[in-house]
């Protein structure tokens, strides 16, 4: 496997233009999501989905405006790919999680085992669709095309370890000007999905930009729930055979 590869994301410099969106629908061939007005806030995409790989929010709050650029977390414990049947999710040599769309059958399994809420099934289509980091990009040794994109360098591409280490010095920096409420956000490999290979600098808490506090990976308890199944099955083969030796005495 190459080094991983990944994005940090740093929302204290997002201007909301919305080149990232985009460009990731240039490059992807995304379709157009309807770009519906919502009169409560000048984003005309309204959120993660699968006809919108990357979304900039705009959040109201009493000190004027947070932006944020969201995208699929390429979480280092993927659910998703652990309730995939028919191996449709698969992780590349980037370390990335990716959809292979000619593969996807439609079950929708993926879409309620995302922490984050950012798989969905697109309609009229039936298939799982998210961001695939521009993977086609990748292996050509280019870098995705929303990171191409960023005027203001608020996405950042590159090897994940030298993103976390790029994102603790910006946050002691920010927190130096006296900007105390910088966090990050995803970066931890101690969190409950083992850290997301895509991560944030936040200036809120989480939950201002829609973002789980303490995100867990869905399938956490699927190993001790199959062990209990089978043990449980074992149980009723033993009682059936007892009741059926029963029968015959």
């Amino acid at each position: 496997m190459s080094e991983r590869m990944g994005f940090f994301t740093d929302t204290s410099v997002c201007i909301g233009c919305k080149a990232c969106e985009v460009a990731c629908k240039e490059w992807n061939d995304v379709p157009d999501d309807g770009f519906v007005f919502r009169a409560t806030s000048y984003d005309n995409t309204g959120a993660l989905g699968a006809s919108t790989w990357r979304h900039v929010a705009f959040i109201e709050n009493g000190d004027g405006w947070l932006m944020s650029s969201d995208v699929c977390k390429h979480c280092t414990d993927a659910a998703c790919l652990d309730v995939c049947p028919t191996g449709a999710l698969f992780r590349t040599e980037f370390d990335t999680v990716v959809v292979q769309s000619d593969v996807c059958n439609g079950c929708g399994y993926c879409v309620p085992a995302c922490p984050y809420g950012v798989i969905d099934r697109r309609e009229g289509d039936g298939r799982a669709w998210k961001c695939t980091m521009c993977y086609d990009r990748l292996r050509g040794g280019l870098e995705p095309a929303c990171a191409k994109a960023c005027p203001t360098d608020s996405i950042q591409f590159g090897p994940l370890d030298e993103l976390r280490e790029r994102a603790a010095a910006r946050v002691a920096g920010l927190h130096a000007a006296g900007r105390t409420e910088a966090r990050l956000y995803g970066e931890d490999p101690a969190d409950g999905v083992g850290g997301d290979g895509a991560f944030f600098l936040l200036m809120a808490e989480p939950e201002t930009y829609g973002l789980p506090p303490d995100p867990v990976v869905t399938t956490r308890d699927l190993p001790a729930m199959w062990r209990w199944a089978a043990a449980a099955a074992l149980s009723m083969v033993g009682v059936t055979v007892l009741a059926t030796a029963g029968r015959r005495r």
